[in-house]
């Protein structure tokens, strides 16, 4: 008999802070603290078929290994705890993040592959053995898992270094692509080896970070993103960063950020600033004739903002998404940022995304 179990998991649009820091033992280890976006994410159904071989579990579409993986260890978990045998069966993934630009693509389906599988045995799994279980599953993930909490996360590890509040201070965010949207190669990347001194930089970031959300405070945490992105530029070297951070600056924004394994970058704003849609559309401009397409103006979990005070967008479409391996896909495209009300949309339209992986590392 067939049982069939659904899960969902979302995405982010890159990094806060990400770069090397001391867990409780004084212990250097790669951590990151993610942005949290609603919209996008994946879904899955999980088809259980109790009496086949664990061996036979199968995805559509296919070549997904990645959540393939997560699916199996997942099972063996779930049949471990339920009391039940491990069994085959498919794993049907649907989802809207676009591949390669340093969203979570990859965890995104992972997570909802596990939280399918652990619905179909009829199992809740904690955040931590779903994080060990991405791990395992695609050597780094993010901490989706998480939700919108606020977390610095040992990515390569599965754990959290620390948990920095209830949420992030409320932000509006004008995102888009650097590169043109092309994604990031992180394998091509010198390998990071920071030295004392960047460490003892990062820690101090944290502390900041810290601050910032026991505070609520936008602007620290505009500088704390603007800083790790800087930080981040010895190895990425996007061209357009200092355009970036320039308009930033010129339209009154808190600061910047950007994935740290991908094309995907934010203007950040303070909801509570006067003026906020005259802001973000200057920033709008000021992208545009930059040549940086613009991709979506979304806000932060907890975030309100009159309904009046931005011009809304879609993510990105929801065809976007390649149905295909976890690398190598079709190029998904990025759609300008549309203004409902009638008012700015960028001149330029969408821009290639390219093939890749956008996984931390």
């Amino acid at each position: 008999m067939i049982r069939t179990g659904s899960g969902h998991a979302p995405c982010h649009h890159g990094e806060i802070l990400q770069g090397v820091f001391l867990d409780a033992d004084g212990r250097r280890c790669a951590g990151l603290v993610t942005l949290p976006m609603a919209g996008p994410g994946s879904r899955a159904e999980f088809l259980r078929r109790p009496g086949t071989p664990l061996e036979a579990l199968t995805a559509v579409p296919a070549g997904r290994t990645k959540a393939v993986r997560a699916a199996a260890l997942a099972v063996a978990r779930c049949a471990e705890s339920s009391g039940q045998p491990p069994c085959g069966g498919e794993l049907r993934l649907t989802g809207g993040v676009p591949v390669g630009l340093g969203m979570g693509s990859s965890t995104s389906d992972v997570i909802a592959a596990v939280r399918a599988v652990a619905d179909s045995y009829g199992v809740r799994l904690a955040p931590e053995t779903v994080a060990r279980i991405a791990v395992r599953a695609e050597l780094a993930c993010d901490p989706l898992m998480w939700g919108g909490r606020p977390v610095l996360f040992a990515q390569r590890e599965g754990r959290v270094l620390e948990t920095l509040g209830p949420a992030l201070p409320p932000l509006v965010v004008v995102g888009c692509a650097l590169g043109g949207g092309a994604p990031v190669d992180t394998l091509a990347l010198p390998a990071p080896d920071p030295d004392e001194e960047e460490v003892r930089a990062f820690e101090r970031l944290r502390t900041l970070l810290r601050r910032a959300v026991a505070t609520t405070d936008a602007r620290l945490l505009g500088e704390v993103a603007t800083a790790s992105a800087r930080l981040g530029q010895r190895r990425l070297r996007h061209p357009e960063f200092e355009a970036l951070a320039a308009v930033s600056r010129r339209v009154g924004a808190v600061g910047v950020q950007i994935a740290h394994s991908g094309a995907v970058a934010g203007v950040l704003f303070d909801p509570a600033a006067p003026g906020l849609r005259r802001r973000v559309r200057g920033c709008l401009r000021a992208l545009d004739a930059h040549g940086i397409p613009a991709t979506r103006t979304f806000t932060t979990p907890g975030t309100t903002p009159s309904s009046k005070e931005l011009p809304h967008g879609p993510a990105h479409r929801r065809g976007d998404r390649p149905a295909g391996p976890d690398t190598a896909r079709r190029p998904a495209r990025l759609p300008a940022l549309r203004d409902d009300e009638g008012g700015l949309r960028p001149r330029r339209g969408t821009a290639p995304a390219g093939h890749g992986s956008g996984a931390p590392r």
